[in-house]
Formats: C-alpha cells, structure tokens, sequence
C-alpha cells in the first residue's frame, strides 16, 4: 500500500534522524526512520513509501544499496541522497541507482523537500570555468574505488596502486560520509 505523504529516513545518526522526523511531520508528512538496510527491508514488505532520504555513508554498508532496494521497490518513490562529502562518482552512481537528487550536508528540511520536487533535471544551470583541484580529483578517485570495492580499505589500496596505510591516512583526514 502506497502513501503519499509516507516519506522513510534512512539514516544511522539517531540525532539527525529525529530532527529531520520532526521537521517533517509538522509539514504534515508521515515519516519513518530506517537505521539501516535492513529496517529498510522489513518497512517495506509491509509499506511503500513516495519519499525517501538516504545518508550514503551508514554504518556496515553504503547508502546506495538502500537506494537501489527502494527503486526496485518501486520507481516512483522519489528519493534524494543525503552526504556530508559529496563526490561526482556517488552522485552519478546515486542517479544511476534511482535517486532524483543528491545533496550535500548539511541541508535542511527545505531544501530536502525542494529536492523532492526537482525531479527532472534543468538543461539551464549555468557551467562554471572552475577547474578542479588535484586533490578534488585525487578524492573523487579514491572515492569512486572505494565504492567499487564496497569500501573494502585493503583493496582499494591496491587498486589505486598505494600503501594501505597510505589510504587510510587520507580518509583519516577527510571522512567519508
């Protein structure tokens, strides 16, 4: 059964979790946090929710399984992807996946519900000239190789063709999340 204003939290920070529960029922949503993949599993054998937000770094496992799993459920959920780093690669991945928008941390309810609504995408955003750092490329690398070796530290290490340790060093320095 499908609800309309049913919207799912899928995030692992209790605190942000209940904040953003809050925010949302005062703007007349019915909403449900999911931990992790699993709540996500049983919540939907027993609903069908139109919206979805999804942190893309939960404990144990990638976000985007958890955008996947609602797709398959059912396409028409719109589902906006919620990070504190963003990378090309996730977002593309995210879209790919079935997300209709993907935004940084931190957003707020607004802009959430904003994104809800931007579900086709706009040929008139205007393109910058800014080229992009060596480090924002080196970041964006990692990150993409860590997403396909379900960030497995060891052979994302090896794939990129450095120390382990090394890898684990620059995470340490900037989190994904």
């Amino acid at each position: 059964m499908m609800s309309d204003r049913l919207l799912v939290v899928i995030d692992d920070d209790e605190a942000f979790a209940k904040t953003l529960k809050r925010s949302f029922e005062r703007r007349e949503y019915e909403v449900v946090v999911a931990p992790d993949a699993e709540a996500l599993r049983a919540l939907l054998d027993e609903r069908t929710p139109g919206f979805a937000v999804v942190d893309l770094k939960l404990a144990g496992t990638s976000g985007l399984a958890c955008v996947e799993m609602l797709h398959e459920h059912d396409p028409d959920i719109l589902i906006v992807v919620l990070t504190g780093f963003a990378s090309i690669a996730t977002a593309v991945e995210a879209i790919k996946l079935g997300a209709c928008h993907y935004l940084a941390k931190p957003a707020n309810t607004d802009d959430i519900e904003a994104a809800f609504g931007r579900g086709a995408g706009n040929a008139n955003v205007p393109l910058t000239n800014r080229p992009t750092s060596i480090k924002t490329l080196e970041w964006e690398r990692i990150h993409e190789v860590l997403v396909e070796t379900d960030f497995n530290i060891s052979e994302a290490a090896r794939r990129l063709g450095m120390h382990r340790r090394t890898l684990a060093r620059k995470l340490e320095k900037r989190p994904i999340k």
